[in-house]
């Protein structure tokens, strides 16, 4: 795609892969730097680390990498970027600042480890850590001061690199380095003074804030993989006809108007007409409809479903790039690409908080001079200043509060992906929930069995489940699960084309299908299997009619039934101060029964909608001033769910939609989406205190270290209570409970739900 868009006389569109950016301010500087060129509207994604640009012919790609690298960045085509494993470098250079610093810090805090000489080990574990460890600080930060900005990166360059300054400087040139020499503590600047190394404030911060980095580019290595997930999905191969015979080639080689094969249990290649046979094709996975849809000779089918029944010829209408698959991709992505990015509010305040700091120390340092305060407490008190300011705080109070709380939520069957779902959790007032397999079990299910006057319940069923046992049709399936093991066979069995299915089981000649079917063959159906039929119908059931020996016998009523934790669920997210509306591709008497079991009224009940139309209903919605979470297991339901502020995928769905989700709710139990939006709202907001409490901490020490009332002893020391404290702050997340054990919940009315399906 993006070679086909590189060059066009009129322009066109295309994806640079951005590297080199560290925060969402690096994103946003990116794309201004894009869109200051003429003719140009890019929207650049932190999070998938891409830029899409639509460009006009005064522009030439090759510009637009030009600007990119002129912000400081890099920009390249994805087909031409690498596809070796990205976060080796960053995992080994976490792995060897670990290595080396969980020593300093030992025999900086451990009086008993600080041997003869310790100081200077403590100089040769340090050094690596700071440069080779902290270099894409130090990298980064010499590229945003190029153009006058400021990050977290700068923060963490500017006070790793003076703490080891100091200390380098404190070991050569001041008494440190005297053999013997102990840790000194010191409360004001110039009495603890050139004794006084801070190595393990150094090589601290930069591993802590490595591990950070790491664990977040884990994360966003993720946000593609909804597009990969939904091209795999496709067939690998398909048997085209040439010539009478089949021939097995890959599908890639499949060209529109060629004749192909289907056989039951095979995936159709691509979207196409039936040219022969006749069969049901399970469609649920990109329409949403549980039951399968009855396909013959002039019907279309979609490249990707599945056929349930009989072979099937189709000839290949669509291929690559325009078929339906390929169109839903594209709207994942377009869905990813529109989502705001959350600017952090580190980031954001960092871009002002560094030159402060940075002009505190300096200002510290000429002050001190003039007052003739001597240079080692004026040079000491500038130093308190910029490691008092120095950002571990900062930088653990989001990774750490997110490292817990996406840990207990693994405990409790919930994935969290990443920070900025956090925000959305905060805001949401609207939960979306797609019908088949969130709300049902998506999958067909013998809900009732009424038999004609005089008729045996159990032994219509056993003879119903023997003949439907020959069948591969999901509706024969049910039936057939649901009559057991130990059925007798059948014989002279027929598949009877849209209608149902025909066999002898001990010696009775059986009918299994629609009314129609037994109409046909003079079986009409008495008053009481006539309601029977009419009332399945009107609850969206399909009706299975059974007769034999001339007879009407019963009606099987079969449905997608509702999960019987779903009008808890509902009731639960009610509680939240949310608004659940039921989103489905079934028909209208399906949702509103559906909905009517679980607790959410028929005005929030949204039916017979296409994928694409799925997201046209979030997007409504949004337009509306909502802020919607959507909860869906299929892949019809990805691009809806990129498209949502929050995005909560079934753990029992297709990996498309987990992909494609914010959260993912590993049991399939709809009850943990309430507990994983508290989950989400809880971790938010102690990330936030976390925040508070790390730069009130610096607005309320600076001032303190600048006036010589701290020496960097006590900054480091106050710097290393701050991270304590921020860990401590989250690891209270580690006894969240859900609201199914009691615990954690304050009591309250809940509102009756529904009764749940038959079953």
């Amino acid at each position: 795609m993006a070679s086909a868009t590189t060059r066009h006389p009129a322009g066109g569109e295309i994806e640079l892969a951005i590297g080199g950016m560290t925060c969402a301010s690096c994103a946003s500087r990116v794309e201004r730097k894009l869109n200051r060129l003429d003719g140009v509207r890019a929207t650049v994604n932190f999070a998938t680390e891409k830029a899409k640009v639509v460009y006009d012919g005064g522009v030439t790609p090759g510009e637009l990498v030009a600007a990119v690298e002129n912000a400081g960045y890099t920009a390249e085509l994805p087909s031409a970027a690498p596809e070796a494993d990205d976060l080796a470098p960053p995992r080994r250079r976490l792995l060897l600042s670990i290595v080396l610093s969980v020593p300093v810090v030992a025999m900086a805090m451990i009086p008993a480890l600080q041997f003869p000489g310790w100081q200077w080990l403590s100089l040769a574990l340090a050094v690596p850590v700071v440069l080779y460890g902290g270099w894409p600080f130090h990298r980064a930060t010499l590229a945003n001061l190029r153009h006058a900005a400021a990050t977290m990166d700068t923060l963490v360059s500017i006070g790793t690199l003076a703490a080891l300054g100091w200390s380098v400087w404190a070991l050569l040139f001041g008494t440190a380095g005297t053999p013997g020499m102990r840790h000194g503590f010191a409360l004001t600047a110039g009495q603890g003074g050139t004794s006084t190394i801070y190595f393990e404030a150094a090589a601290g911060v930069v591993t802590f804030i490595l591990a950070g980095r790491y664990l977040e580019a884990k994360a966003k290595r993720r946000a593609g993989g909804a597009l990969r997930a939904l091209l795999e999905m496709g067939a690998k191969d398909v048997a085209v006809l040439r010539d009478g015979r089949e021939v097995r080639v890959p599908v890639e080689r499949l060209a529109r108007g060629d004749v192909f094969v289907v056989r039951p249990g095979e995936k159709i290649a691509t979207d196409g007409v039936v040219e022969d046979g006749a069969s049901a094709v399970d469609a649920s996975m990109l329409t949403g409809e549980s039951v399968p849809v009855e396909v013959r000779p002039g019907d279309t089918v979609t490249g990707a479903t599945v056929n349930a029944g009989g072979r099937l010829v189709v000839r290949a209408t669509r291929v690559g790039a325009g078929t339906r698959l390929a169109q839903m991709a594209r709207l994942v992505e377009d869905a990813q690409n529109g989502k705001a990015e959350v600017q952090r509010l580190a980031d954001r305040v960092s871009e002002f908080f560094v030159p402060i700091v940075i002009l505190l120390s300096l200002g510290t340092l000429v002050v001190r001079l003039y007052a003739d305060a001597g240079a080692t407490s004026a040079f000491t008190a500038a130093v308190a200043v910029l490691i008092i300011a120095c950002p571990c705080a900062l930088g653990l109070a989001t990774p750490t509060a997110l490292m817990v709380g996406t840990g207990r939520g693994a405990q409790l069957g919930i994935l969290i992906k990443g920070p900025e779902v956090l925000e959305s959790t905060r805001r949401v007032d609207t939960v979306v929930l797609d019908k088949t397999g969130t709300v049902t079990a998506g999958q067909m299910t013998l809900v009732d069995v009424v038999p004609a006057p005089g008729e045996d319940r159990d032994e219509v069923l056993r003879l119903a489940g023997a003949l439907e046992a020959a069948s591969e049709h999901p509706i024969a399936r049910a039936v057939a699960d649901a009559a057991g093991e130990g059925l007798p066979g059948v014989t002279g069995f027929a598949a009877l084309e849209g209608l149902g299915v025909r066999g002898a089981v001990e010696g009775r000649h059986l009918l299994a299908g629609r009314p129609e079917l037994l109409a046909e063959h003079g079986q009409s159906l008495p008053a009481e299997l006539e309601r029977a039929v009419a009332g399945a119908r009107a609850r969206g059931e399909t009706a299975v009619a059974v007769g034999w020996d001339g007879r009407a016998r019963a009606v099987l009523t079969v449905a997608d039934v509702v999960k019987p934790t779903s009008a808890e669920a509902v009731s639960r997210l009610k509680e939240l101060g949310l608004r659940p509306v039921l989103l489905t591709g079934d028909h209208r008497a399906v949702a509103e029964t559906v909905a009517a079991s679980v607790g959410v009224p028929p005005e929030d009940v949204i039916a017979e909608v296409l994928p694409s139309g799925k997201v046209d209903v979030v997007k409504r919605l949004q337009a509306e001033g909502r802020v919607v979470a959507m909860v869906g297991d299929g892949v019809n339901d990805a691009a809806a769910l990129a498209q949502a502020d929050l995005g909560m995928a079934m753990g029992t769905g297709s990996d498309v939609a987990i992909e494609a989700s914010d959260l993912t709710l590993v049991r399939g139990d709809l009850r943990v989406a309430a507990d994983a939006i508290r989950l989400s709202r809880r971790t938010l907001r102690t990330i936030k205190g976390n925040l508070f409490w790390a730069f009130a901490y610096n607005v309320a020490a600076i001032p303190l270290a600048a006036t010589g009332l701290l020496s960097p002893m006590v900054a480091g020391a106050a710097m290393a209570f701050s991270s304590v404290f921020v860990v401590t702050n989250s690891l209270r997340l580690r006894r969240f409970a859900p609201l199914a054990t009691g615990r954690d919940r304050r009591p309250r009315h809940r509102p009756r739900a529904g009764g749940g399906g038959d079953a």
